[in-house]
């Protein structure tokens, strides 16, 4: 437990001081188009999964188009007083567990926010791309979490099988003990009776004539 509580503390330390996000360029729909990107220490399945939960909470569903998710009309106040389309695209880097995500900001209508048309949008997005290592580790945990209760429960469910039959082991030994006294007894009176049906016999024999 103590290994477990470790790595969990490990992982989000490791997570807070990962990389900020920066400038990019992604491909969409063939073109080349103003992005800013993070990366992340967690699997990319977690990492899509983490994003997508933190989106609908916000109230916004998101849909596949050519290796995006977007979520239109978004409004979040840390990117700025208008209604954006995010398209998010989470790849895997390399062979690592690290994983990297790339948002691409619109105004509507495909119509890209670069660094150059609006900065302070691109920073808040920055930003908004660095809050979410801790939606991520979060997200983590509680898959941890929900991990380790099913594993909890496993183990709980196998200790009551066996104290069950540990119950019924003490029965069935009870019984045994209970027979075997009982048949001790029986021997005994068995001995009795065999030795009476002897003596018995040896009377009958010696009244044979010689």
């Amino acid at each position: 437990m103590k290994r477990i509580i470790l790595s969990l503390f490990t992982v989000t330390i490791s997570a807070l001081s990962f990389a900020q996000a920066h400038l990019a360029t992604a491909d969409y729909q063939k073109t080349m188009q103003p992005a800013v990107e993070n990366e992340y220490p967690f699997p990319e399945k977690t990492v899509s999964k983490a994003i997508d939960d933190k989106m609908q909470k916000l109230g916004y569903k998101g849909k596949d188009n050519k290796g995006y998710v977007i979520y239109r009309g978004v409004r979040i106040a840390e990117l700025g007083p208008d209604a954006y389309d995010l398209y998010f695209k989470v790849d895997k880097r390399n062979k690592k567990e690290n994983t990297v995500v790339t948002m691409l900001v619109s105004s509507g209508y495909d119509k890209f926010i670069g660094d150059s048309s609006d900065n302070t949008v691109i920073d808040n997005s920055k930003k908004f791309l660095d809050s979410l290592i801790n939606t991520v580790a979060a997200y983590d945990l509680e898959m941890q979490i929900t991990e380790q209760e099913d594993v909890a429960k496993k183990a709980d469910r196998r200790w009551a099988g066996l104290v069950d039959d540990g119950a019924d082991l003490q029965k069935k030994k009870a019984k045994i003990e209970k027979e075997i006294e009982e048949n001790i007894k029986k021997q005994a009176d068995q001995k009795v009776e065999t030795e009476k049906q002897r003596q018995i016999l040896d009377t009958l024999k010696s009244k044979r004539k010689q």
